[in-house]
């Protein structure tokens, strides 16, 4: 969050009303504004859909978007990681020269690793169309695309163009359409969605190369990283994969959904757990301000006094500030989380009625809104964790998500329907407290890991 986290701590520094609002509104768009927009985007076409297509087209067209976002993440997520650590290094360095090879290098090494996946799983596997299936294959390129083009997002102090790119490029997607959806069915829906991506990718490529103006260089230098950060690679896909391997279990419910394409999906499932992960904007435009403001100063000014040779006094006094600010942060995370949470439960059957949902969905969308608190809780930690560049915690943690995840949910489809969502909800809850645990084991002696355990010289 380099470009992003200057301008929060520049507003937050002016100490008034203006300047927190604007960090707090810039700590929204950034954390949740493309989401949000490609939410309305797709919201709109699914109005469109109802209006001048079938129902079967929808359902094609969103299982497809859904194939696509969850398998585009759990495959970039290690290429994502690596980069965004060896990115990371060259602004501390203070050497960007090499990001434009950088940007092109990972996009190829990307594309090797999916395009064959995606042919042998829109072509060989899916039971599509042809037309249906080489759009599938362009969309999920695309929005792999999009997710590894975002690690370069953070570095821009511009937020306001990012903004824009999302914003133009998903009202070029609903336009596009209104005008393909009754033609061509499903094929036009999905290539209008891959149109709008395509526009976004074009204006945030310019951004970039606009903003590091440098030769094409040594794009595949980020290959040793692999190496040399293993663990950030695994933790990547980890985390990914059990974000999703809840759904994908339910997908094998006796309630899923079994078209002849093969492309088998819980719908009520998937419905309520995406609606109930909109309930962490809030947290989330929070969550970057107090990282990126109170906890990155503090942090910043432990490890610059030791190394400019502070008194072992100013250093436990480093070390009690960035205790205090990590405990204000986690207070009022779960404070507003915590509220959000509980009112949406108590009025989610107003909701459901004012949205038109399903009410076999309510049980797993309060479970829902339950577990993604706690995920939040545990996202915040691992940000913590990975400042302090503890990589095996991390992904100890992640696998804790993981396991958990598949164990419960598959003892909630044992136990049958009215513990569906029980599963996520448990993992959750119990990933964070471990988390909980293992980070204020690490913090508490901070001090000691930093010149012991953490120091290369001693350690090595």
């Amino acid at each position: 969050m380099a470009g992003i986290g200057f301008v929060l701590r520049k507003l937050s520094k002016q100490d008034n009303l203006l300047g927190t609002v604007q960090a707090y509104m810039i700590s929204a768009l950034v954390s949740t504004g493309p989401w949000l927009f490609t939410i309305l985007a797709l919201g709109s076409i699914n109005a469109l859909s109802g209006r001048f297509g079938s129902q079967a087209v929808l359902v094609e067209f969103r299982t497809v978007i859904i194939y696509n976002f969850a398998f585009s993440l759990v495959l970039t997520a290690p290429i994502y990681m690596v980069v965004t650590r060896y990115l990371a290094d060259s602004i501390y360095h203070q050497d960007v020269s090499g990001t434009p090879g950088l940007l092109i290098g990972s996009l190829i090494l990307l594309y090797i690793i999916e395009l064959p996946l995606a042919c042998f799983f829109y072509l060989g596997y899916a039971n599509l169309s042809l037309g249906l299936a080489l759009s599938a294959i362009v969309n999920f390129l695309l929005i792999s695309a999009v997710w590894l083009v975002s690690i370069f997002l953070t570095a821009l102090k511009n937020y306001r163009t990012v903004t824009q790119a999302f914003g133009f490029g998903m009202l070029v997607t609903v336009i596009s359409a209104g005008f393909l959806i009754g033609s061509f069915g499903s094929i036009g829906i999905l290539n209008s969605f891959s149109l709008g991506l395509s526009v976004i990718l074009a204006l945030l490529f310019a951004r970039i190369l606009s903003e590091y103006p440098y030769p094409f260089q040594k794009p595949f230098a980020f290959l040793s990283y692999f190496t040399k950060y293993w663990e950030i690679a695994v933790s990547g896909f980890v985390y990914n994969v059990a974000i999703w391997v809840d759904k994908w279990i339910m997908w094998f419910s006796p309630n899923a959904d079994m078209p002849a394409s093969g492309l088998i999906t819980y719908a009520d499932y998937d419905s309520a757990m995406f609606l109930a992960y909109l309930t962490v904007v809030p947290s989330m435009a929070m969550f970057i301000m107090s990282v990126e403001t109170h906890f990155y100063e503090r942090y910043l000014k432990f490890y610059r006094d030791i190394q400019q040779m502070a008194t072992f006094q100013q250093i436990q006094q480093n070390w009690k500030e960035i205790v205090l600010s990590i405990l204000r942060s986690s207070r009022g995370l779960m404070v507003l989380q915590g509220s959000i949470c509980v009112i949406v439960i108590l009025i989610s059957s107003r909701i459901f009625d004012l949205l038109q949902i399903n009410y076999m969905q309510l049980g797993i969308f309060r479970f829902g809104v339950l577990a993604t608190m706690f995920q939040v809780f545990s996202l915040f930690i691992l940000i913590i964790l990975s400042y302090f560049d503890h990589r095996k915690a991390t992904l100890l943690i992640q696998l804790i998500f993981l396991v958990t995840n598949v164990a419960f949910t598959l003892l909630s489809i044992k136990l049958g329907f009215k513990y569906y969502g029980y599963g996520y909800f448990l993992a959750s809850l119990v990933t964070f407290l471990a988390a909980a645990l293992i980070t204020m084991q690490y913090v508490n002696k901070l001090v000691y890991h930093t010149f012991i355990t953490r120091n290369s010289s001693v350690s090595g």
